[in-house]
């Protein structure tokens, strides 16, 4: 920087990786990822890092610091610098590259400098502002920087994650350590930096080597004196002079690199808010940490989260006549819809409807809405040919139910459209898709957005409502034009939105449940659970642990029982579930058998207790299906979600017993597609082989596995079975050699044989995957048989992992997003077949590829012949999609 307004500078400096490793581990990696398969915890963190110091200390400059990979000078010094440091964290790879994507956007300097480190690129700009005259703060970890602390210079030093600072100024700095700044550095090269593997003076702590400082001056004063200092620490530092002096020469600042002069390089103002945006949608970040950032850094002072307000419409508040005059008049052709309402265990209400289009606006109240105008309102909201959009159709067909009004002739869903056009990306609520699309911060405090709280209806409320209503419209317009460039109007048109109402539909009925039968359920795992629990402890010699503390377990595992060290994490070696199931492999310690069965009953008794919370006062679960999580298309389900019923074992498959057929309903009726994932390969490969063995009716992995082992189909005992088996869904969810080694228990060389035996006998499958991963490095996207797409721009990347995590994707998205377009078509086809036939039995659930109907009185065998009819024809593929029916009293005796 140039001497020209010097004074007035506050620079603020970075040290990038220093910040980043922090934010890495001050949140979890599971629990922030862009939906690739890309960890952001350290991105996330060290953004909101960057928000919130800028907000706080006002800087008018700002640079960051970053290492680059390899050594530096300082490893020619000594070869052990920095040695024995932890492998990095695979999650964290890939995240600095993402952190200075982010500073981009931002405008934010980053400087690396070759064969030196990001303190010296730090120490070089402190050192000139305060030369200057002006300030700098520097934000680091890294102990180093102390030396630079001065009257111009101020430390933040993190003490809690990223997010809390100890400010040290030299005052500071004296009170903590006993010196002056300048004289940190003979301190650390007298008592060492284990981070940075540089031994010290055996005995010799921070006090003493305060103490020999205030004595003797600085560290040359203390060597010429060191045959005067007395005892073992005297004799000690004789001994270790060498490494004292290479250590004072490795940790001195260089205050000389060549980095740009000009301040404009360093200014705050020059982020770009659209590109800023961008970013944080490839992230998957919401909308509160866009509303967090500061506007100086943005150019002319926007901010990320919002443009100049929008001048609305003239906002109308009918009541009785005018209702139908407003509706004919302003919205005889449509309208955007917003409701401030809620929907919990399958009851719905609504309070205020509010409509837009380009150039009108109205908010309804629906709580005092006299007669003419609720006619008037039905009518409209009933007719298919008025064009409806919302955020999320299903929702507001809810609420309005809740009011007795029925909706017809919906055109946009904002949620499922933004999904089927961006499937990787998060998050797809209204307040989201308004920061991504038209760069506003509604602060929607609506139910029907948020689903959190009612919304009051004073005139702000109306305002806000008014505003939402505003924003789905002109998202309408944008969105539907994205659905035209993804190619997705025909998925969104005549797949995802007619199976909205379908779905609909079956979360208002839900599906009847005995909670006596789940309560008797939960006392007997209760029991179990004591059980297993006491002699876990009996082979602790009676000690009550936690069982469900990790840090108790890694004591008892390690240090009591002695056992192999599982991987290493943040926190100490691992205890879950996948590294004990190994540790019980090979040690078949009988602690561990217990503590493996007291985790498996207490995630039963965790499921059944969701369930049991989530039962109406009707009797009856009422799921929320969503359109828009999965990346493939399938479907998932939350509060509760019955997805994650296990079905592997007999515990599991018992709490589908408390799913019973409704009262009038003689029992209820499972159906479900034989093998469909396999079905598809053979479809989309073409393969001969696989083709021949699903139109025979064989048994296809014992078909398979004679072709793998070659021998003869009835010699095919079950281990040769379930090895195939278990390489033909490996392929078709991207299975490594690897991975199929740890699922089978096998080495890796067996498991590799295991697959190229498979690839030697059904050669189209191995051509059709390298395929299908080359065709999506080229196009920039995998596609489903419907043209379902999803976009993997990692396919190019040069970061090898994400790389090959999308190439995991991209074997497995067709196969399994062909089977969700396949079960989604069968529901239509279903639901079709129902109406048609004027049959009373009905759709319930959706669980994977499994249907769960109701069956009325007299109408089973009508039942099976359509579900039969309307699954087996959803879509043809050249292999026989085959339906198995199954008929009981609940879900678990319907099984087949």
């Amino acid at each position: 920087m140039s001497a020209s307004g010097a004074n007035e500078q506050r620079i603020l400096l970075i040290d990038g990786h220093a910040m980043a490793f922090r934010a890495f581990f001050a949140l979890p990696a599971d629990g922030f990822s862009d939906g690739r398969g890309q960890a952001t915890n350290a991105v996330y963190g060290f953004t909101r890092m960057i928000i919130n110091v800028v907000a706080s200390e006002q800087p008018t400059h700002v640079a960051v610091a970053f290492d680059l990979p390899g050594g530096t000078f300082r490893d020619r010094i000594y070869d052990q610098y920095k040695a024995g440091r932890e492998v990095t964290p695979p999650e964290f790879h890939g995240q600095i590259a993402l952190i200075q994507q982010v500073l981009d956007a931002l405008g934010v300097s980053w400087f690396t400098v070759e064969d030196y480190e990001a303190d010296d690129i730090i120490a070089t700009l402190a050192t000139r502002t305060a030369a200057e005259g002006g300030q700098a703060l520097i934000v680091t970890s890294d102990r180093d920087s102390i030396q630079l602390v001065g009257e111009n210079v101020t430390l933040l030093q993190p003490i809690k994650g990223v997010t809390e600072m100890r400010r040290m100024d030299p005052a500071a700095v004296e009170e903590k350590y006993g010196i002056p700044p300048e004289r940190y550095p003979d301190l650390a090269a007298l008592v060492g930096e284990s981070a940075d593997n540089l031994p010290g003076v055996p005995g010799v702590g921070p006090k003493t080597a305060a103490k020999w400082i205030t004595a003797y001056g600085d560290l040359q004063g203390i060597l010429a004196h060191a045959e005067e200092i007395k005892g073992k620490a005297g004799q000690s530092l004789r001994d270790n002079v060498e490494a004292v002096e290479r250590n004072r020469r490795m940790n001195a600042a260089v205050t000389d690199l060549e980095l740009p002069q000009d301040p404009e390089r360093y200014s705050l103002g020059r982020g770009d808010a659209v590109a800023l945006n961008a970013v944080f949608d490839e992230l998957a970040f919401g909308p509160t940490i866009r509303k967090d950032v500061p506007a100086v850094l943005l150019a002319d002072g926007e901010s990320a989260s919002t443009v100049p307000e929008r001048e609305l419409p003239a906002l109308q508040q009918p009541t009785g006549e005018q209702v139908a005059e407003v509706l004919a008049r302003d919205f005889a052709a449509g309208a955007a819809l917003v409701i401030d309402g809620r929907w919990e265990l399958g009851q719905g209400d609504a309070s205020a409807l509010a409509l837009a289009t380009d150039d009108a606006l109205a908010v309804i109240d629906l709580v005092d809405l006299d007669d003419t105008a609720e006619r008037a309102l039905a009518t409209w909201l009933a007719d298919p040919a008025i064009a409806k959009t919302a955020h999320d159709t299903k929702l507001a067909t809810h609420q309005l139910r809740g009011r007795g009004l029925d909706v017809a002739g919906w055109s946009t869903d904002l949620a499922i459209a933004e999904f089927l056009c961006r499937p990787d990306q998060r998050p797809t609520d209204l307040a989201g898709l308004a920061m991504r699309h038209l760069q506003e911060d509604l602060q929607v405090t609506s139910a029907a957005v948020q689903q959190e709280l009612d919304l009051d209806q004073d005139e702000s409320g109306k305002d806000t409502l008014a505003r939402a209503a505003d924003a789905v419209a002109r998202l309408g317009t944008t969105l539907r034009e994205d659905l035209e460039q993804h190619a997705a109007v025909e998925l969104h048109d005549d797949l995802e939105l007619p199976l909205a109402r379908v779905i609909g539909v079956m979360e208002a009925t839900g599906i009847a449940v005995d909670d006596d039968v789940l309560a008797e359920l939960d006392a007997q795992h209760e029991a179990e659970q004591e059980r297993v629990a006491e002699s876990a402890f009996s082979h602790l010699g009676g000690d009550r642990i936690n069982l469900g503390s990790p840090k108790q377990l890694q004591e008892v595992l390690f240090d009591r029982l002695g056992m192999p060290r599982t991987r290493r994490t943040k926190t100490g070696f691992s205890t879950d579930a996948e590294s004990l199931a190994d540790l019980h492999e090979k040690t078949q310690h009988p602690f561990l058998t217990d503590l493996l069965a007291h985790r498996d009953v207490t995630k039963m008794r965790q499921i059944i207790d969701t369930l049991r919370r989530f039962i109406s006062p009707t009797g009856r679960i009422h799921t929320t299906f969503h359109q828009n999580i999965a990346a493939t298309g399938r479907l998932s389900s939350n509060n509760p979600n019955l997805q994650n019923i296990p079905t592997r074992t007999e515990e599991g498959r018992r709490i589908r017993s408390a799913f019973r057929a409704s009262d009038g309903f003689e029992s209820l009726m499972t159906a479900d597609y034989s093998q469909i994932e396999m079905r598809i390969m053979a479809h989309l490969s073409d393969n001969e082989g696989l083709i021949e063995a699903f139109r025979s009716g064989e048994d296809l992995h014992r078909y398979v596995a004679s072709k793998v082992f070659d021998v003869a189909p009835e010699d095919v005992d079950g281990a040769m079975r379930s090895k195939t088996k278990a390489v033909s869904y490996g392929l078709a969810y991207g299975l490594s050699a690897f991975g199929l080694a740890r699922q089978l228990r096998i080495s890796q060389a067996e498991a590799t044989a295991l697959r190229d035996g498979y690839f030697e006998r059904f050669g189209g499958v191995r051509d059709y995957l390298r395929e299908s991963v080359e065709k999506a490095r080229a196009i920039g996207y995998t596609e489903t048989i419907l043209g379902r797409r999803r976009p993997l721009p990692d396919l190019t990347s040069d970061n090898r992992q994400r790389r090959e995590n999308a190439e995991r994707v991209a074997l497995n998205s067709p196969i399994q997003g062909s089977a969700a377009d396949i079960i989604k078509l069968a529901m239509l086809r279903v639901d079709e077949g129902l109406r048609d036939a004027g049959l009373t039995s009905r759709v319930l659930l959706q669980v994977h590829d499994e249907l769960v109907l109701d069956v009325a009185p007299g109408e089973e065998e009508q039942l099976r012949e359509v579900v039969a009819a309307g699954m087996g024809s959803a879509y043809e593929l050249s292999v026989p999609l085959e339906v198995g029916i199954g008929v009981g009293p609940n879900w678990l005796a319907a099984a087949h």
